[in-house]
């Protein structure tokens, strides 16, 4: 199984940016695709961002698309999220997530907070 660790959350203004990291252990090996997902208070988990591990392809939902890139760096195992442009409505729990051997999203982090003051 492939372990993870998020790193990067915080407090920003509405407007601002903020890189979210997360390092990858264990079998990494078998990782097809990583992707980040967000949890807000009394909402349900939804999809942010993921990106292949051979090749890089991205994909996106729409409500980040122009705001948040997702990229990788297979050296060290680990994939970011930058975010611009933050809204107060992206404040939210953000957990990574990795698929192995394409199989789905089966393992987990712990999430980091990210909170967007208005």
């Amino acid at each position: 199984q492939v372990q993870l660790v998020e790193s990067g959350g915080g407090l920003v203004q509405a407007g601002g940016s903020l890189r979210l990291s997360c390092a990858a252990s264990g079998r990494t090996f078998s990782v097809y695709a990583m992707g980040w997902f967000r949890q807000a208070p009394g909402k349900e988990r939804e999809f942010v961002a993921a990106i292949r591990w051979s090749g890089g392809s991205t994909y996106y939902a729409d409500f980040v698309k122009g705001r948040f890139t997702i990229s990788r760096d297979n050296a060290k195992n680990t994939v970011y999220l930058k975010m611009n442009s933050l809204k107060p409505e992206d404040t939210a729990v953000y957990c990574c997530a990795a698929d192995e051997s394409s199989a789905g999203f089966g393992s987990w982090g712990q999430g980091t907070q990210v909170t967007v003051s208005s």
